[in-house]
């Protein structure tokens, strides 16, 4: 196949596998502008499945990098009724959302961190838009553009390293000339929901996670807290469509305890906000709040997302990835959530997964404006999970999977 075949074939798995394209349906996408040449590709193939509309909507970093720089942040953070009004016209009529993220990680670098952090709330109070709208399980989907800049970031040394970011994405996403690409993610789904009902099955109540670089953090667990699918599609309604969110994943997750974690994490990969990346940082909890940033730099940005409101400096996720999965071990750091957090095991501030509170009136799941996935997993990462009865299980040796 050529490139630009293999280019439908990854804009065909984004809208069949990842968003499930009903006929009739709209959808509406939020795009790098840097990846201008593939919307119209992916608009194709929604177009074939039967969209009755596709919606671009370019996200503009380079023009919200000057807003940030003259606009006082209360107007930088603030969303228009306007321009919420025109994303909950399409959501209220049944759109899927797509969002397409390009990768520019020098774009924001030099920019001071209440102006990277404003441009990240902005950005993210758009979203929110869309999010409250997944909690009815509405269709959506995060996926990568590889972009010219994110290719000369994570790939200086290679000659023509668009194409060769481009077939690096390919092969994370489980595409290659031959493969039927539902079949395969089917086969690959299959496998990881075996893998969430057995972890289901042992009835855990906390993970112990430790690891040589310092991390030595408890998180409790609810008797709601489900890795497998075969709980969570008990709660669905009948007209769920069945979507992969996130392309490529290799997660299994759930929602802790909110007042369940304690102890000091840190972070094995960059976590970027606003488009600028925060290395070398960590977190100490206690009875599940941050109450200590750990950083040289990027501390004020980090000690401003946890306080973006009350849930901010909880847990909403724990995510378990082999450290030794196919994203890991291409030796590189993406520098975007999406690849990066499906490296390692990670861990989110903010909101929890789903929607609704345990069935348990003793428990509770977190809710906040924010959902920020930081990747903690390392080669060394050892998971102990504590059962409703005491006993205690190797969840994780050595960075992967021990059960």
């Amino acid at each position: 196949m050529t490139l630009l075949e293999m280019k439908h074939k990854y804009a065909y798995t984004l809208a069949r596998v990842g968003l499930n394209v009903q006929k009739g349906q709209i959808v509406v996408v939020e795009a790098a502008i840097e990846g201008y040449e593939f919307t119209p590709i992916f608009a194709e193939e929604c177009y074939k499945l039967g969209a009755s509309n596709v919606i671009i909507n370019y996200l503009d970093n380079a023009n919200l990098k000057v807003r940030a720089h003259y606009t006082p942040v209360e107007v930088m953070e603030k969303v228009d009724d306007v321009e919420k009004a025109y994303y909950e016209y399409y959501m209220d009529q049944g759109a899927a959302f797509c969002r397409l993220e390009g990768v520019n990680p020098l774009q924001m670098a030099d920019m001071p961190e209440a102006e990277s952090n404003a441009v990240f709330k902005r950005t993210d109070n758009v979203r929110n838009i869309m999010r409250k709208y997944t909690r009815n399980h509405c269709q959506w989907l995060i996926a990568m553009i590889p972009t010219q800049e994110w290719a000369d970031y994570i790939l200086p040394n290679k000659e023509d390293n668009l194409t060769e970011l481009w077939n690096l994405l390919f092969k994370l996403c489980y595409i290659d000339e031959e493969n039927d690409v539902v079949k395969t993610w089917e086969e690959k789904n299959e496998r990881k929901n075996a893998l969430g009902d057995k972890m289901d099955a042992l009835q855990l109540r906390k993970l112990h996670y430790t690891a040589s670089n310092g991390t030595d953090l408890t998180v409790e667990l609810t008797p709601d807290s489900f890795f497998g699918f075969s709980r969570f599609r008990k709660m669905l309604p009948a007209n769920y469509v069945k979507t992969n969110c996130n392309i490529p994943t290799e997660e299994i997750c759930t929602s802790p305890e909110k007042y369940g974690t304690n102890g000091v994490v840190y972070a094995s990969r960059p976590l970027v906000l606003g488009g600028k990346a925060v290395e070398n940082f960590g977190f100490r909890f206690e009875n599940g709040k941050v109450v200590e940033v750990i950083a040289e730099e990027g501390k004020e940005m980090l000690e401003s997302l946890v306080a973006t409101d009350e849930g901010a400096a909880y847990l909403g996720e724990a995510a378990l990835v082999e450290y030794h999965s196919p994203i890991s071990m291409s030796g590189l750091v993406y520098y975007t959530t999406l690849i990066d957090e499906n490296a390692s095991c990670h861990l989110a501030l903010g909101r929890a997964l789903g929607s609704g509170q345990p069935s348990d009136p003793n428990y509770t799941f977190n809710n906040s404006q924010i959902h920020i996935d930081f990747m903690v997993g390392t080669p060394d990462m050892s998971i102990i999970g504590t059962d409703v009865n005491g006993a205690e299980h190797v969840i994780f040796k050595d960075g992967d999977f021990a059960i």
